[in-house]
C-alpha cells in the first residue's frame, strides 16, 4: 500500500482518499485506524478519510490522532450530524458531509454552511468497481447551484465509477475533487499512467 501510494503522489494526487468500512453501515470491511496512521507516515499530502461507519462520532478522536486532515461523516449515519462536524472541525481539522446515491441534498441543508467539503456518492457505497449512476448527475449540478448561490466555502468531492469517460462529465457537473479507485489502482496501465490519463481527459 505504501509503494502505490507513493506513486499515486508522485504521478500528483493532491489527496489520498481513504475508505474505512465497518461491515454494518455498508456490506464490506475495509481498513481502519491503524493503517490510517500508518499511511501518515510515508506521505504528507492530505488524508481524505471518509467514515462509511455506523456512529461514526464514536471514532472522530482517534481517526484525527491518527493522522487524518479530513473526516468525512455520512448524514445516514450520524444521529447528531450539527454535533459530529462541530466535533471534527473543534479537533483542528477539516470536517465533510456525505450523501449515498438516493439520500436528497435537502438532508445536509442545515449543516452545509459549516462544512468544508461534501462527498456525493454517485454508486452506492460498500464495494469498488461499481458502474457510475447516471442520475446523480443531476444531483452534482444541484449542489453546485447551492453552494455557489449560498457562496459556501466548500469542496464538491465525488465518489464512485470515476473513469476517463466520466470524469470529465462530473467536472463540467460541478465537481472540484475527484475520487478514483479501481481506475488507477486496478489497471495494467499502472497507477502514474492512469491517474495521468484522468487529468488529461479533464482537459
Amino acid at each position: 500500500m505504501g509503494q502505490q501510494v507513493a506513486e499515486a503522489v508522485k504521478a500528483g494526487a493532491d489527496y489520498i482518499h481513504v475508505d474505512v468500512m465497518d461491515g454494518h453501515f455498508v456490506p464490506n470491511i475495509s481498513i481502519g485506524i491503524p493503517v490510517v496512521a500508518s499511511l501518515r507516515k510515508i506521505t504528507k499530502i492530505p488524508l481524505d478519510v471518509h467514515l462509511m461507519i455506523e456512529k461514526p462520532e464514536l471514532y472522530i478522536s482517534q481517526f484525527i490522532d491518527a493522522g487524518a486532515d479530513i473526516l468525512t461523516v455520512h448524514v445516514e449515519a450520524s444521529t447528531h450530524l450539527h454535533s459530529t462536524i462541530n466535533s471534527i472541525k473543534e479537533q483542528g481539522i477539516k470536517a465533510g458531509v456525505s450523501l449515498k446515491p438516493a439520500t436528497p441534498l435537502s438532508s445536509i441543508d442545515e449543516v452545509l454552511s459549516m462544512v468544508d467539503l461534501v462527498l456525493i456518492m454517485t454508486v452506492n457505497p460498500g464495494f469498488g468497481g461499481q458502474e457510475f449512476i447516471e442520475n446523480t448527475l443531476d444531483k452534482i449540478v444541484r449542489l453546485r447551484r447551492i453552494i455557489y448561490n449560498r457562496k459556501i466555502n466548500a469542496e464538491l468531492e465525488v465518489d464512485g465509477g470515476i473513469t476517463v469517460e466520466t470524469a470529465p462529465r462530473v467536472v463540467k457537473a460541478g465537481a472540484d475533487v475527484l475520487v478514483a479507485g479501481s481506475a488507477i489502482f486496478n489497471t495494467k496501465l499502472g497507477i502514474g499512467a492512469a491517474l495521468r490519463n484522468i487529468r488529461k481527459a479533464l482537459n
